[in-house]
């Protein structure tokens, strides 16, 4: 019989993280991870509703994505925003016979260097041909309010406005002028392109302050 090799080291025992919303979604614990060693939970991401963070249950169709950067020696992760997107339900409620869907896509970079992809959604009252005029300028709308937004923002203030319907109220009140609209959202975004400062920085900027009030369209 073959002798025996070294005994295996014992596995490094787990420790729990405990995962934290950035402070412009209110610092609020998230969930946790296990893990063997901390640096093992960086670029980890989690879904959360917006519920989860505002209390309020009319948003709980509203999904946030976070993205853990970076890890504390008191076991607390630190996360940036890396994304939303509506609950495929409401998405769908949304739908109705008779009316026009007017979606954009778009590639941004925000003041502070993040590039991210910005999906909006305009519903109509009334039906429009797919390829009019107006269809048209409604998506330009858009590409110019997020444009701007972005040219102008850094990631955190353009999450909030994008999450708290902000960016979706100022599509609103241009695109209004061209036809009647039912809603507008922007129903999804993800964060492409991560600076590098943000794993560098003994900090993670706290670029705006935490607010939860919906201006929603």
């Amino acid at each position: 019989m073959s002798k025996k090799g070294p005994e295996k080291e014992k596995k490094a025992a787990k420790q729990v993280v405990t995962i934290y919303s950035p402070d412009y979604f209110g610092y609020k614990e998230i969930g946790t991870t296990l893990v063997s060693d901390p640096k093992e939970a960086i670029g980890r991401t989690l879904w959360v509703s917006l519920y989860t963070l505002t209390g309020d249950f009319a948003k709980q169709y509203l999904l946030i994505k976070f993205k853990i950067v970076r890890v504390k020696d008191d076991l607390t992760a630190e996360t940036i925003f890396y994304g939303h997107e509506y609950g495929r339900e409401f998405l769908r409620s949304l739908v109705r016979r008779g009316t026009t869907r007017i979606d954009g896509i778009f590639n941004l970079t925000t003041k502070d260097g993040f590039e991210i992809r910005a999906h909006a959604v305009a519903f109509t009252i009334k039906r429009l041909t797919p390829h009019c005029l107006k269809v048209r300028m409604i998506r330009k709308i858009m590409q110019k309010v997020l444009e701007e937004a972005s040219k102008n923002l850094t990631l955190a203030q353009l999450a909030q406005e994008m999450v708290l319907g902000k960016t979706a109220s100022d599509i609103f009140q241009e695109a209004k002028k061209i036809t009647l609209l039912r809603h507008v959202g922007i129903v999804k975004s993800k964060v492409l392109k991560i600076p590098e400062w943000v794993y560098t920085a003994k900090e993670i900027e706290e670029a705006a302050p935490s607010a939860f009030t919906s201006s929603e369209v």
